[in-house]
């Protein structure tokens, strides 16, 4: 079970579009390991005090209460306690001793999560930039969404995916500058091109054994929590339609972006970031694309704008240069697991507690899975109002036919008439 300090929680920190829900899938094949789709709930819990306009009022008072009455200590012990009821939830019975809290845009919150649990582990997913911003757009255009990646950078108010591909990316970058004992990097391109190989350093640093098989996650699509995690909506909607990591995403940037995009998502970012990722081919290669050689330092005109819309809209104001705190030794409540002969952590499991939490995630599945089919009824009720429309005015046009002949039988006539002049 996860204790206060974070000891069996693992963060999953990203920015979206960077691989997590490839990433999030096969590491939930692991039997030790709980992992869903993105909970981001720490993010409302960590703004829950900027009490929002609600049809009961009292905005102003809720404020009021947690300055000055409810202090930051009481505040950070009240949201601790919620979730680790929320993740002691999902692994109580499940017979996993750690979960996985993989929710892009976590960026927004490194200062509370080191505060809220030090000793988590924090797995830092990094992908190439100009990869991102690709799939950001070839997503968007797949679900019908728009996405401009130059409108974006360049628009006078605040566009979340502006700030996911500049400020959030540079911000982790700067979080994980230094190495540490609690502290992943893992690369997009080395898991989709050596998947076993790149999950099995990923499990020695988790202090678990590599399960064979869990990179090959079209085998467990018909376990429990497989049903919960494809239920909630998978982030990356192409990832059902593979079994396993692919590498047709790897380098296909050229083909979604255009010139323009990339010199100016180089020039904003600049070129020591793609350096300091281990992206320099990658700059390299949209130099010779784009015919421009990029400066070592961001625009830094834009960034700032960027952040200061994000702070107007959601009042978050970040250190500046965060980096992840040292580790600090804490043996307050001790080891919360049983160690086997190996050195490795046991979990207590009670058959009945198992098939309680069986049950549960099969709620929680079919809940969210009658979510989606209301989603998808309410859509389909609208596209066919949409479509009675059409057909209705086809019908209208298709009652004018037959006087449209008749005008046509008149005109010819006329024209016969008049010795063939129109």
């Amino acid at each position: 079970m996860i204790d206060t300090q974070g000891n069996g929680l693992i963060f999953l920190l990203c920015i979206p579009r960077s691989g997590s829900s490839l990433s999030t899938v096969m590491l939930q094949n692991h039997s030790r390991i709980f992992a869903t789709q993105e909970m981001w709930f720490l993010m409302n819990l960590v703004d829950l005090s900027k009490a929002d306009s609600r049809a009961y009022g009292g905005s102003s008072i809720i404020r009021q209460f947690y300055q000055a009455m409810v202090s930051e200590d009481v505040f950070e012990k009240a949201c601790r306690g919620f979730a680790l009821e929320i993740y002691n939830g999902f692994l109580e019975g499940s017979g996993a001793d750690f979960i996985v809290d993989k929710s892009p845009r976590y960026y927004y919150m490194l200062e509370w999560l080191d505060r809220l649990f030090p000793q988590s582990r924090r797995i830092h997913l990094q992908r190439n930039p100009l990869s991102v911003a690709a799939s950001f757009k070839k997503v968007n255009r797949h679900t019908g969404e728009s996405f401009d990646l130059i409108q974006s950078l360049n628009h006078s108010k605040l566009n979340m995916k502006a700030i996911d591909l500049t400020l959030g990316l540079t911000r982790l970058n700067e979080y994980f500058a230094e190495p540490h004992p609690l502290a992943y990097e893992l690369k997009y391109e080395q898991l989709v091109m050596k998947p076993q190989e790149e999950l099995e350093k990923l499990c020695a640093f988790l202090g678990i054994t590599y399960e064979q098989g869990m990179e090959r996650y079209g085998q467990f699509v018909h376990g429990s929590k497989a049903d919960m995690f494809y239920s909630m909506g998978v982030g990356d909607p192409f990832l059902s339609s593979h079994q396993e990591a692919h590498q047709d995403s790897v380098n296909n940037w050229k083909e979604i972006l255009n010139p323009q995009e990339v010199e100016l998502y180089c020039r904003v970012l600049g070129a020591n970031l793609f350096h300091r990722m281990g992206y320099s081919e990658q700059l390299q290669a949209a130099e010779q694309w784009t015919g421009v050689r990029f400066q070592a330092e961001p625009d830094q005109e834009v960034l700032e704008r960027l952040g200061q819309q994000l702070v107007v809209a959601t009042e978050c104001r970040w250190q500046p240069n965060y980096r992840m705190k040292a580790l600090m030794d804490s043996t307050e409540n001790g080891s919360p697991f049983q160690i086997d002969s190996q050195g490795h952590e046991l979990a207590k499991i009670d058959p009945a507690l198992a098939a309680m939490a069986t049950i549960r995630q099969l709620q929680a599945a079919l809940r969210a899975a009658d979510q989606r089919l209301e989603r998808g009824y309410t859509e389909r009720e609208r596209l066919k109002k949409q479509l009675d429309a059409v057909q209705s005015k086809l019908q209208r046009i298709k009652s004018w036919i037959p006087f449209g002949h008749q005008i046509s039988a008149w005109a010819s006539q006329r024209k016969i008439v008049r010795g063939g002049k129109s």
